[in-house]
């Protein structure tokens, strides 16, 4: 297991338990944080995972594919923090990851 910190919106941190190998956008709906609705399951059609990923964490992450980035332009307030949660696999390597949640998905 890893831990996953969540930052909401009014700025208050929710740390999670997360299984290797869920992505960030299944433990979030799991856990029930706040604009992270990941509407399409995970496949990537939707954008509606969007989050910021902490800036320490971002060197640990692979690169987005061309379609995250596509997918990512059409989001609420992208920025070079952003990713698609769907996208992001919990590892060991992630243990203690911390991602922000945005003001919006659509």
């Amino acid at each position: 297991m890893a831990k996953v910190t969540f930052i909401q919106l009014n700025g208050d941190t929710v740390m999670v338990d997360a299984e290797f190998g869920q992505s960030v956008m299944e433990v979030a709906v799991n856990e029930g944080i706040e604009n992270i609705i990941g509407e399409c399951g995970g496949t990537m059609s939707c954008g509606t995972c969007h989050c910021y990923v902490d800036k320490d964490w971002l060197n640990k992450l692979d690169s987005p594919s061309e379609l995250e980035l596509a997918i990512l332009e059409g989001s609420v307030e992208p920025n070079q923090f952003s990713r698609l949660s769907c996208q992001i696999r919990v590892s060991n390597a992630l243990d203690g990851l911390i991602v922000s949640v945005p003001s919006a998905q659509f």
